[in-house]
């Protein structure tokens, strides 16, 4: 059984290109050309009793894939393999969202204005208090008539009785002949043996 290698991700954005042999910042061409002669040389066909050839040959697609696709690798070359993790997760044009949020600055900033504004303390009792509690839920005004919720059977029944009301009876059975015989039914017995 092999081992699988758990990576951190990284916030450099250099590692594929390690892979690939090359600087950070290389062209499109060069990228197309160390990824052939890699994938040559660590082909699985070509290394048939090596699995560490194969699980190179891997990283070497994966690192091809990544850097190849324009947007992928701008988000990688910005943000590292924690960018691309973030934009699998939340999407690409998310990322310089998410990294927004998450920085020092703006946590500080959220912490101050929640600290001077009290909204924290006032978001809090509000939802308690309304939601939970329900004791400082606003009233509906004198006049107009509360929500409520009515079962299914009852509100059958109420439209049942209004169509009767109103001359209309709904039919709720389908009418039987008497006379009528289905095969299940049936007075005789079938067999259905083969004579053979």
């Amino acid at each position: 059984m092999a081992e699988q290698r758990q990576r951190a991700l990284s916030t450099s954005g250099e590692a594929l290109y390690e892979i690939l042999a090359l600087e950070k910042g290389a062209t499109h061409d060069e990228i197309k050309k160390s990824y052939r002669k890699l994938a040559l040389k660590f082909h699985p066909d070509k290394n048939p009793d090596n699995p560490e050839a194969a699980e190179k040959f891997k990283e070497i697609n994966n690192a091809h894939a990544t850097l190849t696709d324009l947007s992928k690798r701008n988000i990688y070359d910005k943000y590292g393999s924690l960018g691309l993790y973030v934009a699998e997760q939340f999407g690409e044009e998310n990322v310089n969202t998410y990294f927004m949020l998450s920085s020092w600055w703006a946590k500080g900033l959220f912490a101050v204005c929640g600290l001077l504004t009290g909204c924290y303390l006032c978001c809090c009792l509000c939802c308690c208090f309304n939601c939970c509690c329900g004791k400082c839920k606003p009233k509906a005004p004198q006049g107009e008539q509360q929500e409520f919720c009515v079962s299914p059977e009852d509100l059958e029944e109420q439209i049942k009785n209004d169509m009767e009301r109103d001359g209309e009876t709904p039919i709720t059975l389908q009418p039987t002949n008497v006379t009528e015989k289905t095969q299940l039914i049936g007075d005789s017995h079938r067999s259905y043996r083969t004579e053979s």
